[in-house]
């Protein structure tokens, strides 16, 4: 067991929308990411979410609202909500991300952005 620093370990991939995963806590894992601009609409029927921003601030778009979500703060995204994470004017967010290791990347959906394998850094 060593620590754990989440902000190295974000200097060392540059990709948004690509999460990393840094720790495995039972059958949780916890991921880094980088995100820029819109995602992808999706849900999972099965798991929440749970995301922190690090830096910047994350708009949570869901169905009925958006949430503001800032540097500090977190949202866990219940299971089977529908959500769309996005950025403002262009800018960077950094996230950390805990979900069971199940969960799949974009729910139910397949796009260009889903990654179905999350390299461990």
């Amino acid at each position: 067991m060593k620590p754990i620093n989440p902000k190295e370990k974000l200097t060392r991939f540059s990709q948004h929308w690509h999460p990393h995963q840094i720790a495995v806590v039972n059958d949780m894992q916890v991921l880094l990411a980088k995100v820029k601009d819109e995602f992808v609409w999706h849900e999972h029927e099965e798991e929440d979410e749970l995301f922190q921003v690090l830096k910047g601030t994350l708009l949570m778009q869901f169905e009925d609202r958006t949430e503001t979500v800032k540097e500090g703060e977190m949202i866990v995204v219940p299971k089977g909500m529908r959500h769309c994470p996005k950025t403002e004017n262009g800018e960077e967010v950094q996230i950390m991300l805990f979900e069971k290791l199940t969960t799949k990347h974009t729910g139910n959906v397949e796009d260009s952005l889903t990654v179905n394998d999350y390299p461990k850094i």
